[in-house]
């Protein structure tokens, strides 16, 4: 099942795309690595190094193939529609109660048009604006879902995660845990 209402042109958001035991098991994975800890959320790359510095993927980024593991997932990404080739690069995100991410388009001479995220663990609040007209809107991310941006929706609308340690759905408050996030991309190979 896909949701399009209340979404930027161009975003659908799949809320079951992974179960628990999957997100688990890919949480353990991801734990298993090394986590980059320069920036205020740890992060781990694969595929190719995003330079948060120069905005860039730079000609010497080249980190080497993905992981078996994280191959199968996009294998899965591909074979399900969400992208015509698989991704070559994923980003790992991890953010604790209290962070987020500011608002952003992701860098568009390097990545293609088909950018999608997958969230583990816990829930968070995505909110979306649109650079032009001001509009807003905003999505829970639950666990185990794929938010899938292409179009306007990757490249006329920003996206952010606030940085809170909870979030307010339906008049509840519902404070938020550790989060993991994988964001695949396919890299503009002009390096």
């Amino acid at each position: 099942m896909t949701i399009q209402a209340r979404l930027p042109v161009g975003a659908t958001y799949v809320p079951e795309f992974f179960g628990g035991e999957e997100a688990a098991w890919l949480a353990a994975a991801l734990d298993a690595g090394s986590w980059d800890t320069t920036l205020k959320r740890r992060v781990q790359h694969f595929g190719y190094r995003y330079d948060y510095r120069a905005r860039a993927v730079t000609g010497d980024a080249y980190l080497g193939p993905l992981p078996d593991w994280l191959s199968g997932v996009c294998g899965r990404l591909a074979g399900e529609g969400y992208f015509e080739r698989l991704p070559d690069q994923v980003i790992a995100n991890e953010y604790l109660p209290g962070q987020g991410i500011s608002a952003h388009v992701d860098c568009v001479p390097c990545f293609a048009d088909r950018i999608a995220s997958l969230s583990l663990l816990s829930a968070c609040e995505m909110v979306f604006r649109h650079s032009a007209g001001g509009e807003r809107c905003s999505l829970m991310l639950e666990p185990g879902s794929l938010l899938v941006m292409e179009g306007a929706a990757r490249y006329d609308w920003t996206h952010e995660i606030p940085a809170r340690s909870a979030d307010v759905v339906d008049g509840e408050k519902r404070p938020r845990g550790r989060r993991l996030s994988l964001t695949f991309r396919n890299v503009i190979r002009s390096l």
